[in-house]
């Protein structure tokens, strides 16, 4: 008896994926709940676990072949019930086990975007010391090693080499009248990610498809600042170690906003405008693989604590690649942190269905006329970037005045007012 391996059911929002590389080979044992294949869509990237013990059959779906919801992609012979050894490696199994070249699969330790970075380039968990939490590796660990590798192959070596094997390379003449080697001009191709190809595609139908327009505005982050001082202490101890963050004020700030402004809130379906009678607020989270943005299913029940509890597990699971369909799906309302890479003022690009996304930037002192004195202040510029084809321009500078008036006085977020 057998067991046939499937692809996982994929929302209607996502017709297919990608195998992009399976674990194990044909013939080779496998522990129930081994992750065997990475599958890649369009948002995430899932991973396909063996339903019991036994050993991988047959594969029908190799690496870079499209499938879709449920389809079958390989077969699995479980173990006898009973039988509590393991199975017998195969022939093949047995000789790639003791083939140096080929690395054991990595183990849970590693997100899947990490491992497949290791298999890529060849490398065993065990060669890798682990920076993250409890030992994990990370992306920046699997690099460090890579270029480690590098400079070790730069070296020169121990006896050079015979004059018959060295080759004249050709050399352009550079600026300057300097010689500089081709070798300093090299190219490497690489097909782009489903991720990041579906990205692409999303914002170049945001800027076609849409009347886009970005108002702006500016913000005195001074009193949000003030009482996260005051504050962040006693929240920490209150809520478990959890930072109280300036990204639970703008949501907060945004929910209380769009209440006021429904149209922001609202989608675009063909000809009719659907609104939305709840917050589902979704956060821009930069990942390995491309930016995703993960959703606050009802914001509007969300404390302070929880909110910056929930982007924080986002933020994770993105480095991880552990983010769920689920997790990226609707959003009436997105939120775009540029600031924390240095960015000062940006215009946001909308993600349909929605029509509206806010910007942040980077806090910037700056010296602002105060009742006719100069002070040096903390400001943040804000964008919102909104389709004007529902939103009147009107309606999008008040919405954006809301948020910073409700953020220049943050007990009216608690007040609700």
């Amino acid at each position: 008896m057998t067991i046939e391996l499937k692809a996982p059911t994929l929302p209607e929002s996502v017709p297919d994926g990608t195998i992009t590389a399976w674990r194990r080979k044909a013939g080779e044992s496998v522990q129930r709940d081994e992750a065997l294949v990475d599958i890649e869509t369009d948002k995430v990237v899932i991973e396909v676990v063996a339903p019991a013990d036994g050993v991988l059959k047959e594969i029908y779906k190799q690496a870079g072949e499209t499938i879709i919801s449920n389809e079958a992609i390989g077969r699995l012979e479980p173990r006898a019930a009973g039988d509590g050894s393991q199975p017998l490696a195969t022939e093949s199994e047995t000789s790639e086990a003791a083939t140096p070249e080929r690395p054991a699969a990595p183990p849970a330790a590693a997100g899947p975007a990490v491992r497949r970075l290791m298999e890529e380039h060849g490398m065993a968990a065990d060669e890798i010391s682990g920076s993250g939490k409890g030992g994990r590796i990370t992306r920046q660990d699997v690099l460090d090693k890579i270029a480690a590798g590098a400079a070790e192959a730069e070296l020169p070596p121990a006896e050079p080499a015979p004059a018959a094997a060295v080759v004249s390379r050709p050399t352009r003449q550079a600026a300057g009248g300097n010689l500089q080697s081709m070798e300093s001009r090299k190219e490497e191709r690489v097909p782009m990610s489903r991720l990041r190809a579906r990205v692409a595609q999303r914002l170049l139908e945001a800027t076609t498809t849409t009347a886009m327009l970005t108002t702006f505005n500016e913000v005195n982050m001074q009193p949000v600042m003030t009482l996260r001082k005051r504050h962040q202490q006693r929240f920490q101890e209150t809520h478990d170690g959890v930072r109280l963050g300036y990204m639970s004020f703008f949501v907060r700030a945004s929910i209380e906003a769009l209440k006021r402004f429904p149209a922001v809130n609202a989608s675009i379906d063909g000809n009719d405008i659907v609104y939305h009678g709840y917050q589902d607020i979704g956060v821009a989270v930069s990942s390995p693989r491309g930016l995703v943005v993960p959703v606050l299913r009802d914001a509007d029940n969300m404390g302070f604590a929880r909110i910056e509890k929930e982007i924080l597990a986002f933020g994770e699971k993105a480095r991880d690649g552990k983010l769920a369909i689920e997790e990226l799906a609707g959003g009436t309302f997105t939120i775009s942190n540029g600031g924390i890479f240095g960015s000062l003022l940006s215009t946001p690009i909308l993600n349909p269905p929605q029509t509206a996304i806010l910007g942040m930037h980077k806090i910037q002192e700056r010296p602002m006329a105060v009742a006719g004195e100069v002070r040096i202040l903390p400001m943040m510029y804000l964008a919102l970037s909104y389709d004007h084809r529902l939103i009147d321009g009107k309606e999008a500078v008040q919405f954006l005045v809301a948020i910073k008036d409700l953020l220049e006085d943050p007990v009216r977020l608690v007040l609700e007012i």
